[in-house]
């Protein structure tokens, strides 16, 4: 059997869903070590699974996007973020190669340092994104501003004026920057973000269609295994199962985005409805005034037990919570606040699985009317989750991780050699 070293960026969105996979591996008879976040290194031995701390100065390169006027700033500040720490976490997975000897290297999709530097040291090794990758697609509106699919003339007119717009101002920010990483760990420079996000031998998209999008000109290389659902172990606390009226489960984002305006709406529009409110603040629980009967304010919760129970999900847009909603088949309505979040809700929509309410017309009254159309959403839903469970999830990842490290050394293909690879 082989060993495998896992690195993750430094937020738990991105640490659960890669989870079932690495669970999935050893349980196949492979050595797993993973490098992530230090309050999580004991829960991941008790799973069985070998881990250490990234390097702590990773995490204190926070996200301020919460504060950008639009969705090309706000992106911006994303990028800012991910290069900073790119120049931490290179030598911080090289270290870390050199320590472990492993034979297939899974890098996350955020972590650009140490992509480029799994890159260099020339094994096998894939990336793990668990959102939609910000690839180019023909047939898919540009990553970012939350657009949906336009089909003929006028949509390919609209992300050909689009593309530049958005890849291309995201590019002459980004480039420099990590064109600087990759040429310091001894890999070529790059000329557009397909370049950057598609020098991966192997990268798992934690996600499919019928949520996602249609990309018939993606390669094999990027491997669409559907959602992966994971929470830790916890005891599940008595009120749950009570019998009562059905939740509606409200999350915000684990990394603080300013989303407690979330949290505030529903406290007001869904206090005097029939339902259990249950809200979560894994980045901190605010001050939200006086609350009616019928809500509870968690830190942490288990939620797959809450969605057993549930009728919809009011989600911020986050990848891992609307999907694990949507893997129960239970309807969202999502208010996005920044990140791939306006992605999300765009899936959400298309897909007919629920209500996107934009962020900037969040009140009371939308939310509780949105929760009252996404109630009617449930076929869609449980549609998603069929398709979930279609793509083959944490067995399909592993069997794709085996077959990468028997193939032979990867060799990248020049730039704009792929088959629908088009330049932003």
């Amino acid at each position: 059997m082989s060993r495998i070293l896992a690195y993750t960026s430094p937020a738990i969105g991105h640490l659960f869903p890669m989870t079932p996979l690495l669970l999935e591996l050893a349980r196949r008879g492979h050595q797993v070590e993973v490098r992530t976040l230090p309050d999580q290194i004991e829960p991941l031995h008790g799973l069985g699974l070998e881990a250490e701390a990234i390097d702590e100065r990773i995490a204190t390169i926070e996200h301020r996007d919460f504060g950008a006027k639009n969705t090309l700033e706000a992106l911006s500040a994303s990028v800012d973020v991910f290069v900073r720490r790119a120049a931490i976490d290179a030598g911080d997975i090289a270290a870390a190669i050199a320590t472990t000897s492993p034979d297939a290297v899974i890098v996350d999709f955020n972590s650009w340092g140490a992509r480029a530097a799994a890159q260099a040291w020339g094994g096998p090794w894939a990336a793990f994104c668990p959102y939609t990758p910000p690839v180019t697609s023909r047939g898919a509106p540009p990553f970012g501003p939350g657009l949906p699919p336009l089909a003929g003339p006028l949509g390919r007119l609209r992300d050909g004026l689009l593309r530049p717009l958005v890849m291309g101002q995201l590019e002459k920010r980004f480039l420099p920057g990590i064109n600087g990483i990759l040429t310091a760990n001894g890999v070529p420079a790059v000329t557009s973000a397909d370049g950057f996000f598609r020098s991966a031998p192997l990268t798992l998209v934690a996600t499919s269609e019928p949520f996602e999008y249609p990309h018939p000109d993606w390669t094999p290389d990027i491997r669409l295994i559907g959602a992966l659902p994971w929470e830790p172990p916890a005891e599940v606390p008595p009120w749950v199962r009570e019998p009562g009226d059905p939740f509606i489960l409200v999350t915000t984002s684990s990394e603080y985005q300013a989303d407690e305006a979330l949290a505030r709406a529903a406290v007001k529009g869904l206090g005097s409805e029939p339902y259990r409110v249950v809200i979560t603040m894994p980045a901190g629980v605010a001050d939200l005034g006086p609350l009616p009967a019928n809500v509870r304010v968690e830190r942490f919760v288990p939620h797959a037990p809450v969605l057993e129970r549930a009728t919809v999900a009011v989600t911020h847009g986050g990848m891992g919570a609307t999907q694990k909603a949507l893997s129960a088949g239970i309807p969202c309505v999502v208010v996005p606040f920044g990140r791939d979040q306006l992605e999300v809700a765009a899936r959400v929509k298309h897909a007919h699985a629920g209500v996107r309410v934009p962020q900037a017309k969040l009140t009371p009254e939308r939310l509780r009317d949105a929760v009252h159309h996404a109630a009617t959403m449930s076929d869609s839903a449980r549609r998603i989750a069929a398709g979930y469970r279609a793509a083959g999830g944490a067995a399909a990842g592993a069997t794709a991780i085996e077959e990468l490290i028997t193939q032979k050394p990867h060799n990248p293909e020049p730039e704009g050699t792929r088959r629908g690879h088009e330049q932003p």
